[in-house]
Formats: C-alpha cells, structure tokens, sequence
C-alpha cells in the first residue's frame, strides 16, 4: 500500500543518495491534523480536501521513488485524519441543522398581544 522499500548497506552503491523524507506527505498529514481539529467547527473542509489531494500525489511519488522516498506512514495517517475532519464536519451540520429546524418548531397557539388584529 505505497510503503517505502529501503534498500539494505550491502545491496547499496556508496554513490546512491540517502532516502529523503516526502515533503508532500508532511504536508498533507499537517493539513491532516488540521482538518481533524478544525473538523467541529466545519472550518476542515477545506484542508482535509486539500490534504487528500496531497496524499494521493504524495503516495505516488512514494511508489515512483522505489524506497529513495519515505514517508508512507504519514501519508496513511494524512489520509485518516482528513476523512476523520470530513466526518466531523459532516456531523456538525447535521446538528446544527437538526438545532435549527427544532428551535424553530413552536409547540401550542402563537399569543399576539391584544392590539393585534
């Protein structure tokens, strides 16, 4: 599922570079952490959509770096917390939702003050 293959000391080049870490995946798991604490507040919306977008690019340069890039693990956890600050938005606006339309239910006869026709 994209996760890195590191390649051991012995099957190395010396000339071969380190493995770098995947700054697309860092970014998408900061936007992941983002959205899953801005998720209540519907403000998460936007940073999860965004970090699902990275998580994707990011997985794929993952598979096209053939282990010379890290970051799987990130990427998992990007993904997981942008749907976790989709879910929670989701919910918030059934609530409120739910809230608005009760609050504006009125139970028994409306009482008009007397000068009212």
């Amino acid at each position: 599922m994209g996760d890195a293959v590191f390649v051991s000391g012995a099957d190395r080049d010396p000339a071969d570079p380190e493995p770098v870490a995947d700054s697309k995946a860092t970014a998408a798991f900061g936007l992941g952490l983002l959205a899953a604490v801005t998720g209540p507040a519907v403000g998460g919306i936007v940073p999860a959509t965004v970090a699902l977008a990275l998580a994707r690019q990011a997985r794929e340069e993952l598979q096209a770096g053939e282990g010379w890039r890290t970051g799987a693990g990130r990427v998992l956890w990007a993904e997981r917390l942008a749907w976790l600050g989709l879910v929670l938005a989701g919910l918030s606006l059934v609530a409120l939702t739910v809230w608005l339309f009760l609050r504006g239910v009125h139970f028994g006869t409306q009482d008009f003050p007397p000068t009212v026709d």
